[in-house]
């Protein structure tokens, strides 16, 4: 597993006020499915707090499925690669420093 340096970044397009976030990148292998993996990120965050009580509202922890490896998924609720990954520089910037090669 790499984990990337953790930058701070202005939230942009949330709903009400919020403090600025604390992104990072995580590359690493799992036996689960895409999917399963999904959902265990989504559990991780309902463990600590998250609730979605609306489209970008506030968050204390956004846990997001990038990439899975190469492949193309579009399901309901699971879109790999995410589909504005390339738009945020807060993940391109931290998955360049530990994988250039998945860009």
């Amino acid at each position: 597993m790499r984990v990337s340096t953790f930058i701070s970044t202005t939230p942009v397009g949330v709903n009400e006020p919020q403090p600025d976030y604390l992104n990072a990148v995580v590359v690493g292998r799992t036996t689960l499915g895409a999917r399963e993996l999904l959902n265990a990120l989504l559990a991780i965050e309902r463990a600590h707090g998250r609730e979605r009580r609306s489209f970008n509202a506030a968050r204390t922890l956004d846990l997001d499925l990038i990439l899975y490896g190469d492949a193309v998924i579009s399901e309901p609720g699971l879109e790999v690669p995410h589909p504005r990954f390339r738009e945020r520089e807060f993940v391109v910037g931290p998955l360049r420093e530990i994988a250039p090669e998945m860009l």
